[in-house]
């Protein structure tokens, strides 16, 4: 029987490890080696492995092109690993996470004009945690809701057109559990939030700038629907 493609791309001790770092958020190699404690040629070969294998992506930063974001593709993680555990015994399979508990939860998104990523963000987590998480939304440079974000939201059944952009002063001194940034400029100049919330970054591009119109918007829900959907079960054992 064939050693499974995670098991075989998952089992070196530093490969384990950068793929726990990307669990996390998405990471530019030199913070990742500043993370890891390795020499910066060893991480880059180690991530060329997970890239080889397809656990992880990655995209230039919108802030400086000369920055990369490694992002780990955790829908291809679950795939593999039920097919991991299947191949073993068929009760292996994974079972999904239980919704999180109501109350605790407060996760604030970030980008840019809190006009499309951000605000898809919030209404996502609202409606897939029923409510259970508060989610909220805004921006360093806000400016009106696109009306292609609205259309994607309601083509997924949820109502977009009465969002109103929010600078992120608006929530300072506010507590969060969990800052999540959307945007690679956003994360350059995120404020401190007080209470030391956990920080996520998502490196995720702009739909308003890509060239392609709406069918950006629906590639920025799908993303942020996947994501979100890990993001519950982190929200779940938390």
């Amino acid at each position: 029987m064939a050693v499974p493609t995670f098991l075989r791309a998952s089992a070196h001790p530093l490969r384990w490890r950068l793929l726990g770092e990307l669990a996390r958020g998405d990471r530019q190699v030199g913070e990742l080696t500043e993370l890891l404690g390795e020499r910066q040629s060893l991480v880059s070969y180690h991530l060329g492995l997970l890239r080889e294998a397809e656990l992880v992506r990655s995209r230039r930063s919108a802030a400086d092109a000369r920055d990369v974001y490694y992002r780990l593709d955790l829908a291809r993680c679950a795939t593999l690993l039920e097919a991991a555990g299947g191949a073993l015994h068929p009760g292996l399979r994974p079972r999904p996470a239980p919704a999180p508990a109501p109350g605790p939860a407060r996760v604030l998104f970030l980008c840019t004009g809190n006009s499309a990523r951000s605000q898809m963000a919030e209404a996502l987590l609202r409606d897939r945690s029923g409510g259970a998480v508060a989610a909220f939304s805004a921006g360093s440079r806000p400016k009106p809701i696109h009306p292609d974000a609205v259309a994607a939201m309601a083509a997924r059944g949820l109502d977009l057109s009465a969002a109103r952009p929010k600078h992120f002063d608006e929530l300072a001194g506010r507590r969060f559990t969990h800052v999540i940034t959307l945007c690679d400029r956003v994360r350059e100049v995120c404020p401190e939030f007080p209470g030391h919330p956990a920080a996520a970054h998502w490196s995720m591009p702009d739909p308003s700038a890509e060239p392609d119109g709406r069918p950006a918007f629906d590639r920025a829900a799908d993303e942020l629907a996947e994501r979100i959907a890990f993001l519950l079960h982190t929200l779940a054992a938390a």
